[in-house]
């Protein structure tokens, strides 16, 4: 009788122990789903938004984009007179649905001189960097803006004339 009923209560503590793991994922999920929403820019006319990180599969042109980081950011900080812009340089990674991933680099200037440009080709595609946000700023630099950054791209069929200034 003894077994029986440690058996019992053996199933009972496992069975409660199920229910109360299925509670705490679904109340992941849901606040885990919130603050991705918040987090992914939407496509603004021609332009593709982008945090860091993040990683979206672009059915239209039937890619998968990821922005991995900002590997330089040498742009003068608000409020502060410089005697080059500067320039910021992002790595994407993008993959065909037949192809392997390849890595961008993608400038916010053209400079023939340190291998910068703007713009890229992919599989048919052409990609252009069109804003890097944030600004660093005086104060802080590029210090703590390392995680914060978000990118504007815009890809276009190579030899199509761009609608953008």
């Amino acid at each position: 009788m003894l077994y029986k009923t440690i058996l019992f209560s053996v199933g009972m503590l496992a069975l409660t122990n199920c229910n109360a793991q299925k509670e705490t994922r679904s109340s992941t999920q849901s606040t885990g789903t919130a603050s991705t929403k918040e987090k992914t820019m939407n496509k603004e006319g021609n332009i593709i938004y982008f945090t860091e990180g993040e990683n979206k599969f672009l059915k239209e042109y039937q890619m998968n984009v990821t922005f991995n980081k900002i590997s330089e950011d040498s742009r003068c900080p608000e409020g502060v007179n410089c005697i080059w812009a500067g320039v910021a340089v992002a790595n994407v990674t993008v993959m065909g649905t037949t192809t392997r991933p390849v890595t961008l680099t993608l400038a916010t200037t053209d400079n023939e001189g340190r291998n910068y440009s703007t713009s890229a080709e992919f599989n048919g595609y052409t990609i252009s960097l069109k804003e890097v946000t944030p600004f660093p700023t005086s104060k802080d630099g590029t210090q703590g803006l390392a995680g914060k950054y978000k990118i504007g791209i815009a890809i276009q069929k190579t030899g199509e004339k761009s609608t953008m200034k």
